[in-house]
């Protein structure tokens, strides 16, 4: 079955681009076990942490990257780096929601 999701993009420029992306896969995860309220907020929790280290990483990578001279490189990692922390702050959000449903 073909879905379309619109995304949000942001150019170069870092102007935001909304645009429509099929999708020809479906995501069943039959089988898998359904995660209790509290499973949940941990997993959630944990992975928030684990992509905030990561970014951190990736920006001592842009860093390193500058100074060997490799400047494009660099500013295309510090991009990476920018939209990693956009996505960290939906899973904060989402998060943030999570508990409050939860209190």
């Amino acid at each position: 079955m073909l879905r379309t999701k619109t995304l949000l993009h942001f150019d170069s420029h870092g102007h935001e681009h909304a645009h429509e992306h099929a999708c020809h896969h479906e995501h069943v995860h039959g089988g898998a076990p359904e995660l209790s309220p509290e499973q949940t907020v941990a997993l959630m929790s944990y992975m928030l942490e684990h992509n905030r280290s990561h970014a951190e990483e990736l920006h001592n990578i842009a860093h390193a990257l500058d100074a060997q001279g490799r400047h494009e490189a660099a500013n295309l990692v510090g991009d990476a780096v920018h939209y990693f922390g956009h996505c960290n702050d939906k899973l904060e959000e989402a998060l943030r929601l999570v508990k409050d449903k939860e209190e």
